[in-house]
């Protein structure tokens, strides 16, 4: 690995501290490096809160503040040039005297999308772009997915047993997952800005929802309930939560509790997915039921898939578990009795 190249590391590194917080804005790590030495680092922690480059010279110690017109700043994304909850990062950089940037990747945003390099050169900032680009882009997955195909990345989850069952024939529920396995899930949903469940789930397994065994800010819950048949003693409709019930009925914004209508003449999963792009919703988890899951298969409306098989349990005459066509297995990991694999959609 190229020296330098490492500092891109560490820039993607701490970006990835701030997933799930800043949203709808990118996750940004930068470094500040003088003679192969960091003299200042930081990442954009939460929406409408300081910028990467920001948090990063602000880290510089006072003994190292006049090094700050003799460094080169490395960051996993394009500065931004316009005025948004902050000033624009370039002209920071610019008003610094920061004499050399390294950008990872153009920021695809229409407000930025080229302008922060552009403002760079025309001050005279030598700039490098495209280190680790494609590692990048990949770390900010949801935002340039959200940006270039105007929808939602869309994260499908289900646990299924040794013999490719998700829950019992009549629908009631089987823990399948061990207590491990279960926090790091509640870690995925903090990681999302959305998680989506059909009607038999929320009927059935009556799911809060939310992030409780770990750190983390809970997703925007999304219901399917066409026929608006979900009791109103659900968890889903203890309003602690924003909740979206996508419907056939009736529209109706809410502070907590929104309807959001949809008609049955257009493919729902579509209709879903424009919604939360329309509502700038940048990412969503699908956790069951089968029906919705293999639904987001059939239309190819996914991304990654995350399956966990509990070798040590077998559900006779159970609900089978979706049927994921195509699909690159990028990694896989056992917990105990549960073995996770990870799918991306090529």
């Amino acid at each position: 690995m190229m020296t330098r190249e490492i500092y891109m590391h560490r820039c993607l590194e701490l970006a990835k501290l701030g997933l799930g917080h800043t949203a709808p804005n990118p996750i940004v790590g930068a470094v500040l490096v003088r003679e192969e030495r960091i003299i200042g680092e930081g990442y954009h922690s939460y929406y409408g809160a300081a910028h990467a480059e920001v948090n990063c010279l602000h880290s510089v110690g006072d003994d190292d503040r006049r090094w700050i017109t003799d460094s080169t700043l490395y960051v996993s994304l394009e500065p931004c040039a316009h005025f948004g909850k902050t000033p624009p990062c370039a002209d920071l950089i610019i008003e610094k005297k920061i004499p050399r940037v390294v950008i990872a990747c153009r920021d695809p945003f229409k407000e930025v999308n080229g302008r922060g390099i552009e403002k760079l050169r025309a001050a005279g900032v030598d700039l490098e772009i495209g280190m680790l680009e494609k590692e990048a882009m990949d770390t900010n997955r949801r935002f340039f997915t959200f940006h270039q195909q105007h929808r939602p990345y869309i994260i499908l989850k289900w646990a299924e047993s040794a013999n490719r069952k998700i829950a019992n024939q009549d629908f009631s529920r089987v823990h399948i997952s061990n207590e491990i396995t279960n926090r790091l899930i509640h870690k995925w949903r903090g990681e999302e800005a959305s998680i989506l469940v059909g009607t038999r789930t929320a009927l059935h397994d009556n799911p809060m929802l939310t992030v409780r065994t770990v750190p983390g800010k809970n997703p925007i819950r999304l219901v399917v309930d066409m026929q608006l048949r979900l009791p109103e003693s659900l968890h889903l409709f203890d309003q602690k939560t924003r909740t979206i019930v996508f419907n056939s009925i009736r529209h109706v914004d809410g502070e907590a509790l929104s309807y959001y209508q949809i008609t049955r003449d257009v493919s729902a999963v579509h209709q879903i997915v424009h919604a939360l792009y329309q509502l700038n919703i940048q990412s969503v988890i699908v956790e069951g039921g089968a029906q919705l899951l293999q639904s987001f298969i059939d239309e190819d409306l996914w991304d990654e898939a995350r399956i966990i098989t509990n070798d040590s349990i077998f559900i006779r005459d159970g609900i089978a578990a979706p049927d994921l066509a195509g699909g690159q297995l990028i990694t896989s990991e056992a917990i105990f009795s549960d073995h996770i694999r990870y799918y991306r959609n090529q």
